[in-house]
């Protein structure tokens, strides 16, 4: 049996599902994927004790990010990355996922820091009118204390006295506002 020219391609395995199931990753999307890490990383770092705390680390993880955090200039850009390249081993949407809990807390703690303020501002400007609003939103509102804090913000304001009282009310609807 003589072969043709073409009968050489018959002995080719056939490799087509093969390459299906490979998918090719580019140079430049393995580095931005580092680099996403490193950034995740460089987050981490900036935490207090008391927020890593409530992000899943394995003890090596959180011993580098904890050496970061002393460290600084040159040091810490080279933590940074061995951290980076820690991640890359782990999973890191436990992380990401808790990262994104803790700083939706803190964005409703803001939010609800300005309602606050703007609930206390109507109090001192408008008095009894607004009280019904508080004493609506917050049933266990002491009305004569209130009322006490008020009109002592009226006079520092009037007399252009430091707010003490208006941070008083301010204290006392936060107070208020976490026993919900």
């Amino acid at each position: 049996m003589t072969k043709q020219p073409d009968d050489w391609l018959d002995d080719v395995p056939d490799n087509e599902e093969e390459d299906e199931e490979i998918i090719w990753v580019s140079k430049s999307e393995i580095k931005r994927d580092a680099e996403e890490l490193k950034r995740l990383g460089a987050e981490l770092v900036e935490l207090s004790k008391t927020s890593l705390d409530k992000i899943p680390l394995d003890e090596d993880l959180r011993a580098a990010i904890e050496l970061a955090q002393k460290i600084k200039k040159e040091g810490r850009r080279r933590q940074l990355q061995l951290i980076g390249k820690m991640l890359r081993s782990r999973d890191e949407d436990p992380i990401r996922q808790a990262l994104d809990k803790l700083k939706n807390r803190h964005n409703q703690q803001v939010a609800l820091f300005h309602k606050l303020e703007v609930l206390r501002d109507r109090l001192i400007e408008q008095g009894d009118d607004a009280m019904t609003e508080v004493l609506n939103l917050y049933p266990d509102a002491d009305r004569q204390q209130l009322r006490s804090m008020i009109r002592n913000a009226q006079k520092e304001k009037a007399t252009n006295k430091p707010p003490k009282a208006s941070r008083q009310i301010f204290q006392y609807l936060r107070e208020l506002a976490e026993a919900r």
